[in-house]
């Protein structure tokens, strides 16, 4: 891991550097599927990791009013110059530390049947992978849930 690698929680103003990127790290369009509200109402919650060069990854997840057990994690990202490094598990670990300082037990997450690389990381993060789930998102919209239980004897990374 590189050390000049500095883990924060989000601010509202890192929405423009982050959405800024998400199209170019994805190489399609995704922007869509992160609206400016995630980080003006869950910034908190969320994870911006920085090093020399800038952005190099980010978090958004929440802590689910509905579910008082459940945080969720809604989108995530590391730079491609950054990939394979580790960084993705560290943001994970960083947001289960915080949801179970939160009293949280569950983490989920929903993927596309076609990322085979978010499949793959997040069965090896121990997340349980069910579907595809037909019409999840709407008609025609499948997806891959998963989720994980948090020990809440968790401890700090």
């Amino acid at each position: 891991m590189n050390q000049g690698l500095r883990l924060r929680s989000a601010e509202p103003d890192d929405y423009d550097r982050i959405v800024g990127v998400v199209d170019d790290w994805w190489g399609r369009p995704v922007r869509s599927i992160l609206p400016r509200l995630f980080l003006d109402h869950f910034h908190r919650t969320s994870l911006v990791a920085e090093d020399g060069d800038g952005l190099a990854g980010f978090l958004i997840g929440l802590l689910s009013p509905s579910m008082p057990d459940a945080a969720y994690i809604h989108f995530v990202g590391v730079a491609p110059r950054l990939r394979g490094n580790g960084l993705a598990r560290l943001l994970y670990e960083r947001f289960f530390d915080l949801a179970v300082a939160e009293h949280r037990t569950t983490v989920k997450a929903i993927t596309s049947p076609q990322n085979r690389a978010s499949i793959a990381f997040h069965t090896a993060m121990g997340f349980t992978v069910t579907g595809p789930v037909a019409d999840y998102d709407g008609p025609t919209v499948d997806r891959v849930v998963f989720q994980r239980r948090l020990s809440a004897d968790a401890q700090p990374h």
